[in-house]
């Protein structure tokens, strides 16, 4: 098993030197779900929530999220992303939305965090603009589906 790389021989924890790193074309893709009761899937779908357009509102606040990921998760490296996008899948048999975040850049780290925030709080925004139709509405299955670039190379999940 790896060492974790953010805890030094005294145990205490340090942000990890990428220094040395070649910097390298890197990209992460993130997904998560949103499930709500079919009125609420209907509302978003249909443009008739009050507070607005709800998916280009998660949409941007996913994006702004991504951008600000080292200011919320301690140990994650300020980066200078090229790309982001967030993109969401509608199913109405499960009344649900899977949310879908791809992030990109050139650099010395890697991009998994970034991605892995834009769903978090694409969802988080969906769950805010709607809660006032829908307090039940889930968030689920927030993981990373795949990853390109640096050391460790591409990984995909199975």
């Amino acid at each position: 098993m790896p060492s974790f790389s953010h805890i030094d021989k005294k145990g205490c924890v340090r942000m990890v030197d990428v220094t040395e790193k070649e910097p390298t074309d890197r990209r992460a893709v993130a997904q998560g779900i949103i499930s709500m009761n079919m009125n609420t899937f209907r509302m978003i779908k249909n443009r008739k929530v009050k507070k607005g357009n709800v998916l280009e509102t998660a949409r941007i606040a996913g994006i702004m999220a991504a951008k600000q990921t080292a200011g919320l998760i301690p140990m994650c490296h300020p980066l200078n992303l090229t790309h982001t996008a967030v993109d969401f899948y509608p199913d109405e048999s499960a009344n649900n939305i899977r949310i879908e975040a791809t992030v990109r850049l050139i650099g010395r780290t890697g991009v998994e965090m970034e991605a892995l925030t834009a769903v978090s709080v694409a969802a988080l925004t969906i769950y805010d603009m709607c809660k006032s139709y829908d307090r039940e509405m889930t968030i689920s299955d927030i993981y990373l589906i795949e990853k390109e670039g640096g050391k460790s190379g591409k990984f995909v999940r199975d």
